[in-house]
């Protein structure tokens, strides 16, 4: 059956009870992989068990980074290279977008800490007034910030008719515990004021066909979009993604929507799926094997 055509969604006690299905994992990260401070034992345990059995996983996340950074930070938190055979990120969909307006002044809204995502592309930085573009990577200080902190910078933006490329298409994401804002929540408020946004990574096609296409590279051969699974914790981007890809999505309960649902009875989770715009095919608390 088609995603678009899912009539209700299915608990699942653990992935082994589909594992059989797909040949390949498109997984997200933050959310499901681990929290930002600490890895989901029970997460990676199943993606090297997938990799086991023969299934080829992709870590798709929309980190506003190159796939080198995130690598990195999954050894950091202690994620074995045995969990995935490949990353994409939003960041490396962005670097081409850039790459793509290369020598045009841009204004950069976000921290320091996405600097890796312009490093070696001809992106000079510029004042608000004199940019041609905006990069946005996030907030500034996404402990404190909201969108609503910069409506006075994004007005002025969107009077010029400026285009912003959002790196991170989140609107939140889980901190250790913590829901703090992500670019797409700027990018969101910017087009609300009337502005034009380009996004870069989930639930956009662009990193997905990326994700198909080095996952191909490694099999050898073509992957058939029902025995592709997507696993996510967002509706708005890792659900709606995956439906619109054609791939079959799972959502991990315990991400950015726990607070409406992992107190919830099922009966409760499928009337709180019925009212979103999309509908995942199988759901679990988190992803174990």
């Amino acid at each position: 059956m088609p995603p678009s055509e899912i009539a209700t969604t299915r608990p699942l006690p653990g992935y082994s009870e589909i594992a059989d299905r797909f040949d390949l994992c498109l997984c997200d990260v933050w959310g499901v992989v681990h929290n930002g401070v600490a890895p989901f034992a029970g997460a990676v345990e199943a993606l090297v068990a997938m990799r086991a059995r023969g299934t080829t996983v992709v870590l798709v996340t929309n980190a506003p980074r190159p796939s080198a950074a995130i690598e990195r930070q999954l050894a950091g938190l202690g994620v074995p290279q045995a969990a995935w055979d490949a990353i994409v990120t939003s960041g490396d969909v962005c670097r081409a977008l850039i790459q793509a307006r290369a020598g045009r002044p841009m204004f950069r809204l976000g921290p320091d800490r996405d600097l890796p995502l312009i490093a070696g592309l001809d992106a000079p930085e510029a004042g608000p007034d004199e940019a041609d573009y905006v990069l946005c990577t996030g907030l500034f200080d996404d402990e404190k910030d909201t969108a609503e902190t910069y409506s006075g910078l994004l007005a002025g933006f969107a009077a010029r008719g400026l285009e912003m490329i959002c790196a991170n298409p989140d609107l939140v994401v889980e901190r250790g515990g913590r829901i703090v804002p992500c670019a797409g929540s700027v990018a969101l408020a910017y087009e609300e004021l009337g502005g034009k946004a380009v996004y870069a990574g989930k639930p956009h096609r662009p990193i997905y066909e990326a994700a198909l296409a080095l996952a191909e590279g490694k099999r050898g051969v073509p992957i058939a979009r029902d025995r592709i699974c997507a696993i996510g914790d967002a509706i708005r981007t890792d659900i709606a993604g995956a439906d619109a890809f054609g791939a079959t999505g799972i959502m991990v309960l315990a991400g950015i929507h726990a607070q409406d649902l992992m107190e919830a009875s099922w009966d409760e989770r499928h009337g709180w799926f019925g009212r979103q715009s999309h509908r995942p095919a199988y759901a679990l608390p988190h992803l174990v094997w």
